[in-house]
Formats: structure tokens, sequence, C-alpha cells
């Protein structure tokens, strides 16, 4: 890649903290493809050719939408597809001495363990299972209790991602309600670019407490790349009697959690992202251990109470009493007792592999800290080593502090027609980040596999890219 843009002192930086980066060894647990394989219309097959060693990696900062594989995967996989070949049934029950992987029985325990210090969560309180959407759906068919007279109201960000804005409204009508008098939209009326302060968000709660019935809100806001501040926005919730459920999407695996001590209500997340489990793989879900409690002991000739309703199934009960094919739901206390069907097996394989991988960081604290670091190194070129003439097509719309975003930085792109000349150049220098039509780019540096050169790279290919599009549109 050319460096028209970037200095030899900038590349230097990088080069610099790269090498004192603490946790740069993650860099090689990932599949990185390289700017051949991004440019290949063709599917490599077994017997291809290895890619040559002057092929360079692409520089991949799209972490946020689709993370990348961990080379541990494959084998991980090819161990569940081997269980399976020579044991097939017994695969649910029968550990095998040298694999690594649980029993299929044990599977979603076995990745609720290593999900749980991600969310800052016992591991009772985490189960994996179904997808982001599908979760938020199960818990508002748990928690969402609207009292037409009384608290029926749903307060959700007016810009919420597509899906939970249209979960919100199905749910509504699914209990008679209108979107139009029980869903309230929450607006900043200070910041053009909609980024929420917490000022704005309990102001709207506070309007609307006596009767709203529930919030769903975002750790981290999609579009912007904010990241709210849940404890606080979470206890005056609470305050108010209200509530809360967080969508976790673009927060786990990004920013440190600690959901049990916020007190936090209810979570939902997907895993393809940060968590790098693959392209729609199997989500998850925290239920704080006072909402989850089973106070009874429920037998055939006792009657099915003790626990809060929930959308149940076969795979929440018990598991002391799950193959006794009994008509009677007995939910296993915990989160885990909120799970509906068996979980994919190949999902759940998928995503401990990545987890692995986390282990081997350190966890959230280490990652952390790189991600501070290179996310405010990626800011700081993009303000201070472009040319005004680049710096006028462009506004980071991402928070400047660094405790109000995660790993990414959204940036808008400030005149009309810009943004597909934009991404087709920056793809073909093999950068590859992800937009939001009509005119944001989503840039995010993964700490796990990320690298400050990257940014770099990125900043002088945007450059090219912003000068491309200048001359499509016949701007000086």
């Amino acid at each position: 890649m050319s460096t028209s843009l970037a200095t030899d002192n900038a590349i230097g930086r990088a080069q610099e903290l790269d090498k004192n980066d603490a946790i740069a060894f993650t860099r090689s647990e990932f599949n990185i493809p390289t700017t051949a394989q991004i440019a290949s219309t063709r599917l490599p097959s077994e017997s291809s050719e290895a890619c040559p060693s002057s092929d360079k990696e692409c520089v991949y900062l799209c972490g946020n939408s689709l993370g990348l594989q961990p080379k541990r995967t494959p084998a991980r996989i090819g161990q569940y597809l081997a269980t399976w070949a020579t044991q097939g049934v017994q695969g649910h029950f029968k550990p095998l001495e040298d694999s690594p992987l649980p029993t299929w029985l044990d599977a979603d325990a076995k990745a609720a363990q290593l999900m749980a210090p991600i969310v800052g969560a016992a591991e009772s309180e985490v189960a994996v299972m179904q997808t982001l959407t599908a979760n938020l759906h199960l818990l508002m068919s748990a928690f969402y209790h609207p009292d037409i007279n009384g608290r029926h109201k749903i307060i959700l960000e007016s810009r919420a991602f597509p899906s939970d804005h249209f979960a919100v409204e199905t749910q509504l009508r699914h209990h008679g309600l209108s979107p139009d008098t029980s869903m309230v939209t929450v607006k900043s009326p200070f910041s053009e670019d909609n980024v929420l302060s917490s000022y704005d968000i309990m102001s709207v709660i506070s309007t609307h407490a006596a009767d709203t019935a529930l919030i769903l809100l975002p750790g981290i806001q999609y579009y912007t790349g904010q990241l709210l501040d849940i404890p606080v926005i979470n206890a005056f919730a609470h305050k108010h009697g209200i509530f809360v459920i967080w969508d976790l999407a673009h927060a786990v695996g990004n920013v440190p959690l600690s959901l049990h001590d916020w007190d936090v209500d209810a979570a939902a997340w997907c895993s393809y992202k940060y968590l790098n489990a693959g392209p729609g793989s199997i989500g998850g879900l925290f239920v704080h251990e006072r909402n989850s409690l089973v106070t009874k002991a429920i037998t055939d000739d006792c009657p099915e109470e003790g626990y809060s309703n929930r959308l149940a199934g076969w795979w929440g009960n018990d598991k002391r009493t799950r193959f006794a094919m009994a008509n009677k739901f007995h939910p296993v206390g915990g989160a885990a007792g909120f799970q509906l069907s068996n979980p994919s097996i190949l999902d759940i394989t998928s995503l401990c592999a990545s987890l692995e991988v986390f282990a081997l960081a350190g966890g959230l604290s280490a990652l952390r800290n790189k991600s501070l670091a290179i996310t405010a190194f990626l800011e700081d070129l993009l303000l201070n080593s472009m040319t005004d003439q680049d710096k006028a097509l462009f506004r980071i719309i991402t928070p400047s502090d660094p405790d109000q975003r995660g790993a990414q930085l959204s940036l808008l792109l400030l005149q009309d027609g810009l943004l597909e000349t934009v991404m087709k150049e920056l793809e073909a220098r093999a950068v590859i980040v992800d937009e939001r039509k009509p005119d944001v780019i989503r840039v995010a540096p993964a700490p796990l596999y990320n690298t400050f050169e990257d940014c770099v790279k990125f900043v002088d290919a945007f450059s090219l890219a912003l000068q491309a599009a200048r001359a499509v549109k016949g701007c000086v």
C-alpha cells in the first residue's frame, strides 16, 4: 500500500506501539485475509496452493460487524465433527478422554462458564442460546407485563437498531397495544448526531416513569459507537421501579461489563462481532439471579409455580428431569432455565474456540487497555495527520471521551454521494470497514487482532479514497 499521506513518523510510532503491545501475540491466533483473498471471486479449495509469502495481509477493521476467524476454530469444529462421525448419539453423554470438548449435554454449561467473565456475571446468570433478537423477545415475554391502566410503555432510543425497534413494536401489538401510545423513543435535543447523554435518557425516564413498564437500551449504540453509562442509567430506572433490558451486541467482548454488580435486570447479545464466533452464530443472555430464582421444589404432584413465567422449552428443564419426558416444566434456577431447544453444538463449539483466545489474552481488562490506546491512536491520526482538504469531508461522530466509546469510530461523510466511491476505493486497497447508509463509515480496531500499523494504513487509504471521491464529484 502506498503512503502518500501517512508519514514515516506515524508509521514509526505505530511500529513502536506494536512492539510494546502486551497482547500482540493474539493476532497470530486469527486468520487474517490477504489482499489476494479479499480480491478473489473464487472459493479456495483444500488443494489450492498457499498464498505466496509476498501476498500481504489486508487491513481488517470490521470486527464491529463480523469478527475474524480464530485459527483454532476449524480444529475445534473438526473435533466436533469427528465425535459425531464416530460416536453418533453417544456424543451427548460420553466423554472422550483425549477430547478438549465437553459432552453435548454439557456444552451450553461450558460456554456459560467461559462467557460469564466476559459479561461480569455468575456462571448461573448466563445462558448461551438462540440469537440476539430471539433472546430479546424471550426476555420481553418473561418480564414485560403491561397494565393498560397503569404501566404499559416501553422506552427505547429513537435510532435503535431496526431489529430492536421491530421487536418492541411487535411485543406491544402482541399485548393488544399500539406503538403510537405505548412506545416512547429517546432523542437528544442537543446533539445533531443523536449522541445521547445520560441526562437525555434519564429525563425521558422521569417524564414517563409512572406508566413505563420496560426500557430497552443498547450498551453501545451501533451507529454512533457511543458507550452508554449502563450502571448510572440502570440505577436511575430502578429508582422508578422500571425493568431494564440491555442489548449488548456491540458491547460484549468490546468493553468490560459488570452486569451482576451493576444490578442489571437482563441483557442479550450476539457472538459474531467482537466474540468472533462466525456469521449468525449463537447468542446469549443474562438474567440477574434475583429474576431467575426457582423458589419451590417442583414435583409431578406440585403446582408449577415458584419461578417467573417465561416461554419455556425442554432444555430449560433441570438436567435431572430433562430426559424424564414428563409434561411438567421443572426449570433449573438461573438463566439456563430460560433455554428452549437444545442448542447448536456446532455454534457453541465455534464460540468456545474464540473464548479460549480471550482467556489467553488475560480477559477484558487487558483488551480494554489496548482498545483505549489503539482507538485514541486512530482518532489522533484522523484529526492530525490528514490534510485540511480531507478533513473538510468528514467528522467523527463517536464521542471523543474514551469512557463513552468502545473500539469503534463512526465517520460521517459531509457531502452527499461520497460513500459509494470511498467504500469502493477502500476495498480496492484491501481495507475492510463497513458502511451505514447514507453517509457513515464505521471503523473498529479490534484489540485481539488489529495493530497500530493497521490504523496508519487505513488513514492513508482513506485519504486516497477521499481524493478519488472528490475527483468523481468534480470537487477541488
